[in-house]
């Protein structure tokens, strides 16, 4: 009897594990948004409970996607937004609070970007 392909031990379907699919694995290391990382390992990587984890998800901060059994599953960006509410909250900042100011701090990053977009759509960079 063949033993099973290390990537396929998890149970997942072969599409998740074939390597030069689009969409495949190799796309997903590099996506920033991809629900790669349960809630314990989560936990264990910025070194907060779960319960803290879970406390995010209760004031919206973050809301990670849910595995087919239910499971809470954190992104990379999800991770970086967690940290920052735990340095936020370790500095003595109320986690209400912390959230709030992560959001609208998002939100300024992401008018900044939209603004530079539309600031290099009226100043073309070839002058005539």
């Amino acid at each position: 009897m063949n033993a099973p392909h290390p990537a396929q031990a998890d149970g997942r379907p072969d599409q998740f594990h074939r390597q030069g699919d689009p969409g495949g694995l190799e796309d997903k290391f590099d996506d920033e948004d991809y629900p790669a990382y349960s809630m314990g390992r989560a936990a264990e990587m910025l070194g907060v409970t779960p319960a803290f984890l879970r406390s995010l998800d209760t004031a919206r901060l973050i809301v990670p996607q849910r595995s087919p059994g239910g499971h809470r599953r954190y992104s990379r960006y999800q991770l970086r937004l967690a940290q920052r509410a735990r340095d936020l909250v370790d500095q003595g900042t109320p986690l209400d609070a912390a959230c709030r100011i992560i959001i609208l701090e998002d939100q300024l990053a992401e008018a900044q970007r939209i603004n530079a977009r539309l600031q290099q759509g009226r100043h073309p960079q070839d002058p005539e």
